[in-house]
């Protein structure tokens, strides 16, 4: 008897509960929620490069290019574009961290994660509009600034990750678009049916987050031209329908071995 319940509660200690992410197609909520997380990326996006001195706060990509022109032309480099790359990666660890540590507690991940995004984008708006009616870019606050968009960026690259199974990329275009032709290329000339089905589910995925993207760097430009840093009040209101759309999700709960 005693051997019997020594090999039971081994094997309850090696099973834990745990709580996986909801997938995006679990409801419409689930299945809108990449897109206007699109749409924040595209307008924080425009508004922080047209504001900020041409920081991008989604798009690290970007700021390493213009870093490496000005430092390969002799030209002036700007802080705040070397600082986004070590804080937009640090935030991902961060992230990554707590995600974990939610999980561990049998807690979804999702609804956590937007709204440190949302309050992240929410001070990011408080620094920009304390500073009315311009901020200097390269001024501490407006450093601060920038880095907190590039925070809350950084916060939604890793939530579609590991947070919301299913979900494209919101905030990186150029993967979205070779994967969306790729798949589409596929669904025409495919002979795999299996290859076609999953093709065709990726890119109906897919179309809604760039179009979001797109739609949102048009919005913010026009807000930006209108209302200066101020018109970061869109992406906020973004984030913030975000983070309703995410309320409703129920995590699926299992037992990992």
């Amino acid at each position: 008897m005693q051997v019997k319940a020594a090999t039971v509660s081994a094997e309850a200690e090696d099973r834990t509960g745990w709580a996986s992410p909801p997938s995006v197609d679990s409801s419409l909520g689930m299945k809108l929620l990449p897109t206007v997380l699109s749409l924040v990326a595209g307008s924080v996006d425009v508004i922080s490069f047209l504001g900020l001195g041409g920081l991008f706060t989604a798009h690290i990509t970007g700021n390493l290019v213009i870093l490496a022109a000005h430092l390969v032309t002799g030209g002036r480099a700007e802080l705040a574009p070397i600082l986004s790359v070590p804080v937009f990666v640090a935030v991902l660890g961060l992230t990554r961290l707590l995600a974990s540590g939610l999980e561990a507690i049998g807690l979804a991940s999702l609804q956590p994660l937007l709204g440190l995004q949302l309050l992240l984008l929410t001070c990011f708006l408080a620094l920009c509009a304390a500073a009315d009616p311009v901020i200097d870019p390269s001024a501490p606050n407006g450093i601060i600034a920038g880095m907190l968009g590039v925070a809350a960026m950084a916060v939604q690259n890793a939530l579609v990750q590991i947070s919301l199974r299913g979900a494209p990329a919101t905030a990186v275009m150029t993967t979205n678009i070779t994967r969306f032709t790729m798949d589409i290329g596929t669904v025409l000339l495919g002979r795999d049916p299996r290859d076609i089905a999953g093709a065709r589910n990726r890119a109906k995925r897919a179309w809604p987050a760039i179009v979001g993207f797109a739609v949102g760097c048009g919005l913010g430009a026009v807000c930006e031209a209108m209302f200066g840093l101020r018109s970061l009040e869109l992406p906020v209101g973004f984030a913030l329908l975000a983070l309703v759309l995410g309320l409703p999700a129920k995590p699926e709960s299992g037992v990992r071995r």
